[in-house]
């Protein structure tokens, strides 16, 4: 990392722990206060994602969803033939597409270090992969745009021995370093397919709109970054002893700050050029690719930009409240396929195929790397020699 970009994440972090002194006062002290330990070593971890009524819910849920795949689809008039190309399937590049996804999560983990692992810290290599493939397993499983992980890595980080504070602008700088990946692709993939610099058909609905949808998120971000440091703050002391509308406007300042204080802290992260960053284009890139290959598997696959947008396009299922966008993301992929004039049934037989290595394949690691996470945490909590990291320290 360079003087200037880690001068730049010191400030950040700095900025953010005032913020922190100034607008939470009834946080413990700080860093190696005893009652900052104390804090840490009794956060319960995240209820909702992993209740026991939760994971019977999700055990029912998985049977009905397999009957529904294996049971009532190929019933259906017209899909019992494409049902039955799956038993087809290329071999190679079956085992092509599994590798694929392998290298997509190894991503995935580089990011997660490159982003909230420093100098200090316990989180080595096999705690980075506990906690990724455990919040991975919880955002596919339990809570719709990822409030699952994010609460279950925001946790694990915590006990980990990371201020709050800090949790909070690294869990924000770490998204939006992944999902600019996604907006940037709509973006640049939505204009190429309609002016026919990339091959492929170029429906309107399904090219321009993604388009404008990213271009919207980018500059909203990038005026998010211009708030002042310490805006909140301002905003807060500027509502002191005013109207309920001064306070109300103050209150919903902390959003838009947060998010700027993450932006800023990505950026810095980009400008360190720490080759691990590049995690962010390989989960996405991989994981596309694990699509193409399964394309492969059974026919000829459609050209690369025409993967790339229904892949993105589908993605935006995941908002929706159903576990992983399960049925809303196969649905979403398989309908913009169909707007690009790829076969429906080719197109459906390689989307169902892709959500088995990307969805239900990395279920069984997830869930047995969050029995272990469990572990480890406990085993932080017993030898009792940790301490808060510094921001300081966190940004070297």
């Amino acid at each position: 990392m360079t003087g200037e970009s880690r001068d730049g994440l010191r400030m950040e972090e700095a900025r953010t722990s005032a913020h922190r002194g100034a607008s939470a006062p009834a946080e413990p002290a700080g860093p190696g206060h005893p009652d900052g330990a104390m804090d840490v070593a009794h956060e319960d971890m995240p209820r909702r994602p992993m209740t026991r009524r939760a994971i019977v819910a999700l055990a029912v849920f998985l049977v009905v969803s397999l009957a529904v795949f294996y049971f009532v689809l190929p019933k259906l008039t017209g899909l019992r033939s494409t049902w039955n190309r799956i038993n087809n399937g290329d071999p190679g590049w079956l085992g092509a597409a599994a590798a694929l996804e392998l290298l997509s999560f190894l991503g995935y983990v580089a990011l997660f270090r490159a982003v909230f692992v420093r100098r200090t810290t316990r989180v080595g290599w096999r705690e980075s992969y506990q906690i990724t493939m455990a919040g991975l397993a919880a955002t596919r499983l339990f809570a719709s745009a990822g409030a699952g992980g994010i609460a279950l890595t925001a946790w694990a980080l915590r006990r980990s021995g990371m201020e709050r504070r800090v949790v909070a602008v690294r869990m924000i700088a770490f998204t939006v370093l992944l999902y600019s990946v996604y907006m940037a692709t709509l973006v640049l993939d939505g204009i190429g397919l309609r002016t026919g610099m990339f091959g492929g058909h170029a429906p309107f609905g399904f090219t321009v709109i993604p388009a404008i949808f990213g271009a919207v998120v980018i500059v909203l971000l990038g005026a998010i970054t211009l708030l002042p440091a310490g805006f909140e703050r301002r905003l807060q002391s500027a509502a002191q002893g005013s109207g309920r509308v001064a306070r109300l406007l103050a209150r919903s300042a902390d959003g838009p700050a947060s998010v700027a204080e993450g932006t800023r802290a990505a950026l810095s992260l980009l400008r360190s050029r720490d080759p691990a960053l590049l995690g962010a284009l390989a989960w996405w890139g991989f994981d596309i690719a694990v699509l193409w290959a399964s394309f492969h598997a059974f026919g000829q696959s459609p050209p690369w930009s025409v993967i790339v947008m229904c892949y993105f396009v589908g993605m935006l299922a995941n908002v929706l409240p159903l576990p992983g966008g399960v049925g809303g993301v196969e649905g979403g992929m398989v309908a913009a396929f169909l707007a690009f004039d790829v076969s429906g049934s080719l197109a459906l037989v390689s989307v169902i195929t892709y959500r088995a290595f990307s969805f239900w394949l990395p279920t069984v690691p997830g869930a047995l790397a969050y029995w272990q996470l469990r572990h480890t945490v406990a085993g932080w909590q017993a030898d009792g020699s940790g301490r808060l990291a510094t921001p300081g320290e966190l940004a070297s």
